[in-house]
């Protein structure tokens, strides 16, 4: 055999049973009994929200994904169980942040 051996990997999809978020971690429990936490750094809307933003979360996906519609803000279990972080890139986000700070200056009477 050439070449270099390699190990395929199954990975097995639970669904979301709960999620909680700190200021400094980001974890979900699933059906099956696992944890998963990650840095809430890794998904800059999350770090950036307030906590009763953070709090509303909704399971999408069949059970699969998680949704906060006021940071609009879309995760996957299989992302998570990988170990991905956000994808969105610097600009997006930089102008996320600056709808999100106008629309609070707006608020203000």
């Amino acid at each position: 055999m050439n070449g270099t051996p390699f190990a395929a990997v199954e990975l097995k999809l639970s669904r979301i049973v709960d999620v909680q978020v700190t200021d400094d971690t980001l974890s979900v429990d699933l059906e099956d009994g696992r944890t998963i936490s990650v840095p809430i750094g890794w998904y800059p809307r999350l770090a950036y929200g307030e906590p009763g933003e953070r709090a509303n979360w909704r399971i999408s996906g069949a059970g699969y994904g998680i949704y906060w519609p006021e940071l609009d803000e879309d995760l996957g279990v299989e992302g998570l169980l990988l170990g991905r972080q956000s994808m969105e890139i610097p600009s997006s986000f930089e102008h996320w942040l600056q709808r999100r700070q106008q629309a609070r200056l707006q608020a203000i009477p």
